[in-house]
């Protein structure tokens, strides 16, 4: 699992146009996926079709690491106690 403030910065540079093509801006993501151990595409929805207004870099981060939480039990996945 890859450090909240290195997820901030990676979120931070999609936000920013930062990235010098799509297929770097795609591996960013994929690397965010993996790494705040998201479902294939969901940082992406954070960042770019939020449900209200556009959020932070450290927001986005937040709601991706919260993700973890909403697992049923039993799936398989970390669920803090």
């Amino acid at each position: 699992m890859m450090t909240r403030a290195t997820a901030v910065a990676m979120v931070q540079k999609i936000m920013d146009g930062g990235c010098a093509d799509d297929a770097e801006a795609d591996g960013v993501l994929e690397a965010l996926d993996r790494g705040l151990a998201c479902p294939s595409g969901y940082v992406c929805n954070l960042i770019f079709w939020p449900e209200r207004r556009e959020p932070t870099a450290a927001e986005v981060v937040e709601q991706a690491l919260a993700y973890r939480h909403l697992a049923p039990r039993g799936s398989g996945r970390p669920v803090p106690g």
